[in-house]
């Protein structure tokens, strides 16, 4: 098992809610578990990855960036549980997990 930390700078400006959390996937051969939830990050965000497997930190790193980048985050933390899943499927997992956190704010 790998673990995998990332620390974004978040979008400055961008309204902070104390509370939230929003639990997506299931951890299974080619899929993944994302847990997105709204903390106190002074602004940033954070993203922590255990995967299974290695060697694809810079890859993390990207799809990680270009999400909080897309989403213009702010106090997010991530916590990802890998088992095997592509980029595209750790993509539609971070939108659904966003979809889910901001549902629950309505």
């Amino acid at each position: 098992m790998e673990r995998l930390e990332f620390r974004f700078a978040g979008r400055p400006g961008t309204p902070f809610a104390e509370t939230g959390e929003a639990l997506v996937g299931v951890v299974g051969s080619g899929n993944l578990e994302v847990m997105i939830e709204r903390v106190d990050l002074g602004g940033g965000c954070l993203a922590v990855v255990d995967t299974s497997i290695h060697g694809f930190g810079d890859t993390w790193q990207q799809v990680l960036a270009d999400f909080v980048d897309r989403r213009g985050l702010a106090n997010i933390r991530l916590s990802i549980n890998d088992g095997g899943a592509t980029p595209a499927v750790v993509v539609l997992r971070l939108d659904q997990a966003w979809a889910g956190l901001e549902e629950g704010e309505r």
